[in-house]
């Protein structure tokens, strides 16, 4: 699985270019910013990939050094889930 990233989302395509998962979030400021939403297609599901998409942003924002406040409820339940999450958020 390919997980693109792009300046407000990070997603997977499938062959035809469709996105079939994401993760989408807004810069609140230069220091955080603020996941608002996490799809998965109802094909895909079950097989961990919204997880690996918070992963994937959070590895980001510890590179950017910026905070995160998880206001989609699947990835507030990722950061109340995942103890190493707990530094990054806002």
């Amino acid at each position: 699985m390919n997980i693109i990233k792009s300046d407000k989302a990070h997603y997977v395509l499938d062959e035809n270019n469709n996105r079939i998962a994401e993760i989408t979030y807004v810069e609140s400021d230069k220091s955080m910013i603020i996941i608002d939403h996490t799809f998965v297609d109802e094909s895909l599901r079950g097989q961990g990939i919204a997880s690996k998409l918070v992963a994937s942003v959070v590895e980001e924002m510890k590179k950017q050094n910026k905070k995160i406040v998880p206001l989609c409820p699947f990835a507030k339940s990722e950061f109340d889930r995942v103890p190493e999450y707990q530094s990054m958020l806002k």
